[in-house]
């Protein structure tokens, strides 16, 4: 079996790709498992050196719209192919070309190149819960549910809901056996903070626990829509393994959510680490980012991944030692 993951070197990416790697085997819309021949990631940049190390993988390296367009991606034989690269919320607003590049025109160009090979080749798009939003002067959201109709109220989550209905006509029209799924905010994330909206998220975890001050640009009350790393990760590899009378309709699922607070969160970083950490947290509102996280739902079901075997995190706290257990080196603080 040969595996497309584009995003590749980010997080998510390699995180899936070493998922996939360890098992060994993937089974494809309900058929019986296969051996994993290869995995092609494909990014701007390199990934981790222990995937590079292993002889299943190929990088592959450049702008993805010219890449495909070159012929290099997808390759012919492609079994599966993880869609995960994409330009973040707050950079899509920033700047309105690059959303529109990154997310809709290489969407667009890698679905005909996957329509172009002729196999109809699983495709699972990471879409995104910024779909959903909040319209100004309307009732509130309420429960988010798989089939509540989409009002993004952003660029990005604009994007995002217009792939998730190609991918549903080319699956339509029998080109690939699309799957969209729709993570919850990703947290806790390590390294450096990235473009998101959503990364103060993460960062008013990771920040403290390394000793370093985090800015919360949201107040104690926000609703948020979390997973861990964990829960996403098997959420993608669920999607694809799912026959197409598990997945049910081409729509996209929300994937299994933690439903909290950033005040919650705060509790549990300080259950976890103490006074010494949460004292770190300087509480500066941003008006402009505190109306986009507003606008999306906190308060998500997510049936149909119920439905597929998938669960969501036990709590918070759990979420936070998972992070601690996984990055003993970026943590600072004593833990409790």
């Amino acid at each position: 079996m040969n595996i497309l993951i584009t995003g590749g070197a980010g997080f998510l990416g390699a995180r899936l790709a070493r998922e996939l790697l360890a098992a060994g085997t993937l089974s494809l819309r309900g058929a019986p498992a296969r051996s994993i021949a290869q995995v092609v990631l494909a990014d701007r940049g390199a990934p981790p050196a222990d995937l590079l190390a292993d002889p299943r993988v190929r990088s592959v390296q450049g702008d993805l719209i010219e890449l495909v367009r070159k012929g290099e991606l997808p390759a012919a034989g492609t079994d599966a192919v993880f869609h995960l690269a994409a330009a973040v919320s707050a950079e899509c607003e920033a700047d309105f070309e690059l959303g529109l590049r990154s997310n809709l025109d290489t969407t667009r160009v890698l679905l005909d190149a996957c329509r172009a090979l002729g196999t109809t080749p699983v495709f699972v798009l990471a879409s995104s819960l910024a779909v959903f939003g909040q319209q100004p002067g309307q009732p509130a959201l309420g429960t988010v549910r798989d089939d509540t109709l989409p009002t993004p109220q952003g660029s990005y989550g604009i994007q995002k809901f217009i792939c998730e209905q190609l991918v549903a006509d080319y699956t339509r029209k029998g080109y690939i056996a699309g799957r969209s799924v729709r993570p919850m905010t990703v947290a806790v994330r390590p390294g450096l903070p990235n473009g998101a909206a959503s990364g103060f998220f993460s960062g008013m975890i990771r920040e403290p626990l390394a000793g370093q001050r985090a800015r919360i640009p949201v107040g104690p009350d926000t609703p948020v829509a979390l997973a861990s790393p964990t829960r996403t990760i098997e959420g993608f590899v669920r999607a694809a393994e799912a026959s197409d009378a598990q997945w049910g309709q081409r729509t996209a699922i929300n994937l299994p959510s933690l439903a909290t607070t950033v005040g919650e969160m705060a509790a549990a970083l300080e259950k976890v680490a103490g006074r010494e950490a949460t004292a770190l947290l300087d509480w500066q509102p941003d008006p402009a980012i505190e109306k986009l996280v507003r606008s999306w739902p906190g308060d998500v079901a997510w049936d149909r991944a119920r439905g597929l075997g998938l669960a969501n995190d036990a709590g918070f706290e759990a979420i936070v030692r998972e992070y601690i257990a996984e990055n003993p080196q970026a943590v600072r603080l004593a833990v409790h």
